[in-house]
């Protein structure tokens, strides 16, 4: 038997940072997001021999142990190719059998676009659904946030689970006792002007999200009186571009845009450089409206709002340095399972997956 699960990355608009638990529990926290059509995949076959096998095409490794080995807990701060997260997917599940594990991902790891959230949702996803233990799209949500959070310390929020496992565009609020997702519902030429404005730009650097994310925890929760200010701030800019989006207004988003990357990016150190900064300005000069770094920031894809007339010349002018742009739509499905065949079994799997 084999099992093909999925679960979307996403675009984060507004309130990063909000998400982490040493300020959404004070202060309450809300983001503004959408998922997007580049997914985290995962396949699930019986394993051939009496083993535990997991296969990251995105790390080029892989992990195996005899069902006589016990499971190691792994606690680390960062997924860096070691496979911790998915080893620890996997022990959460307590899975007894043989089993293959393959992993792959539309996007580059390391990012911005939540791709580690979407990996933990995409597994559990698909070993609840392979061990017969139905779960709604919250409960994948939460599992994947405890094992990233609770089970291996990683300062992370809990807005990329959430987004990956609802799928959509929402407004995903975060508190001490709750987190609930509210989808923003857009009459169609609001939705596909706001699609065909948002263009997303790949730097070719990956960054070490774990490292600001620590220093942003580590400011919340010292109550550090200037990183807590600019995060109320960027909370209040979340509901603004929540409120733009409603009434359709593309411009007004795009400007909330601006402002909200103007406080994250002086939030803590690294969060932008001087090839970021570089890059948005051309991009700005060229007609942009607004954007920011996805994700914690330091690299990886460049997010902007820009009018349809502009984009040539933004292309253009971000192509000239090196930033290649990424088609995408958004996603409005979540976590799923796209395929099961019983007929197939790990050793007919490609080529590419047993190598």
């Amino acid at each position: 038997m084999a099992l093909i699960a999925q679960a979307p990355v996403r675009i984060s608009f507004g309130g990063g940072g909000t998400d982490l638990a040493a300020y959404y529990r004070r202060y309450g926290g809300i983001v503004v997001s959408t998922a997007i059509n580049r997914y985290v995949y995962t396949i699930v076959s019986d394993g051939v021999f009496d083993s535990q096998q997991i296969i990251s095409a995105d790390y080029h490794t892989f992990y195996r142990r005899p069902l006589s080995e016990n499971l190691i807990q792994e606690r680390t701060l960062v997924w860096d190719g070691d496979l911790a997260l998915p080893k620890t997917v996997l022990g959460y599940f307590g899975v007894k059998t043989g089993i293959d594990i393959f992993l792959a991902s539309e996007v580059p790891p390391g990012t911005g676009l939540g791709s580690s959230g979407s990996v933990a949702v995409s597994m559990v996803a698909a070993l609840s659904a392979w061990l017969k233990r139905p779960m709604d799209k919250g409960e994948i949500a939460e599992i994947a946030c405890h094992i990233e959070i609770d089970r291996m310390g990683m300062p992370v929020g809990k807005q990329d689970q959430y987004a990956a496992a609802f799928g959509g565009l929402n407004v995903i609020t975060f508190s001490a006792d709750q987190t609930s997702v509210e989808p923003i519902h857009l009459d169609p030429d609001t939705l596909t002007r706001l699609q065909r404005s948002v263009l997303l730009f790949y730097t070719g650097q990956a960054r070490d999200s774990a490292n600001i994310l620590r220093h942003q925890w580590n400011a919340s929760e010292q109550d550090n009186p200037q990183v807590v200010q600019r995060l109320h701030t960027i909370k209040a800019l979340a509901l603004d571009i929540r409120d733009a989006l409603v009434d359709g207004d593309i411009n007004a988003f795009g400007e909330l845009m601006h402002h909200s990357w103007l406080n994250k990016r002086q939030l803590v150190a690294n969060i932008s450089n001087a090839n970021v900064d570089e890059w948005y300005d051309v991009a700005r000069q060229a007609g942009a409206i607004g954007g920011k770094i996805t994700g914690a920031g330091g690299g990886g894809f460049l997010m902007l709002v820009c009018r349809p007339e502009a984009q040539p010349a933004v292309t253009e002018a971000l192509g000239t340095r090196g930033l290649r742009r990424m088609d995408f739509a958004f996603d409005f499905t979540g976590a799923r399972v796209v395929s099961t065949d019983t007929k197939v079994r790990s050793s007919t799997a490609p080529a590419f997956a047993r190598e």
